[in-house]
């Protein structure tokens, strides 16, 4: 009976020494899914909130008419100005961004308006708001896509050669692509394109006539600048 219990209770040590063996090799075996286990845990502790500040150049597209003046036609100043974006994470490939920035265009005359010269200057903010998808699989290279809604503001509204000037507000479409580069958890490094769909209308005052007309603008914003993850 005894012997019996001892070949049992080496049968047993037996095995917890080869399950503990296994179980230490598959540990050591795949270093890489320990790795992705950590890295996500780690992710999924981030928090949903992300901002950034870019330098942002402001490239118009130099069109427009005034209404009942054949030939006519706009051009507006390009600029450089600083941004500041928000986002808000749903999940970790779904965002929303909310870019806050402001800046300003010179208003010309060109074509059969060109003797005008400078009409007058704008002042302008720009709030976008845009639902993003990214992409997380690329290690550190996170690149993303969005679409979404913009509001501009005209405010400031000086004159040059008009007598008056005044831009209406408007709503626009927008789409943007761009990227970030982590560095480490919280601070990366980003890349922005975005294309706004502004094209407002206006009244304005030459030489005591009151006229009607469009400008569109239709801006490209081209950022870069530093990523913060919280």
């Amino acid at each position: 009976m005894m012997t019996k219990v001892r070949m049992i209770a080496a049968q047993g040590a037996m095995a917890l020494i080869v399950l503990m063996g296994v179980g230490q090799q598959a540990l050591a075996a795949d270093p890489a899914q320990r790795y992705i286990a950590q890295d996500q845990g780690t992710v999924e502790a981030s928090s949903p909130w992300q901002i950034r500040v870019r330098a942002l150049g402001v490239k118009t597209n130099d069109s427009g008419y005034v209404g009942g003046v054949a030939g006519s036609n706009l051009s507006y100043s390009d600029t450089v100005t600083p941004e500041f974006d928000i986002s808000y994470f749903f999940t970790e490939n779904i965002a929303a961004e909310l870019i806050l920035a402001t800046t300003y265009a010179n208003v010309d005359g060109t074509g059969a308006i060109g003797a005008l010269g400078n009409v007058g200057k704008v002042w302008i903010l720009p709030p976008t708001l845009t639902l993003q998808y990214h992409i997380t699989d690329l290690g550190a290279f996170r690149p993303y896509v969005g679409a979404g809604l913009n509001y501009t503001v005209f405010y400031n509204q000086s004159v040059g050669s008009a007598d008056a000037l005044h831009v209406k507000n408007t709503f626009g479409a927008a789409l943007q692509v761009g990227f970030d580069y982590m560095l480490d958890q919280h601070w990366g490094v980003n890349v922005d394109v975005k294309k706004l769909f502004l094209e407002p209308d206006f009244t304005v005052k030459v030489a005591g006539t009151d006229l009607k007309g469009k400008a569109k603008l239709d801006p490209w914003l081209i950022g870069a600048g530093v990523t913060y993850r919280f």
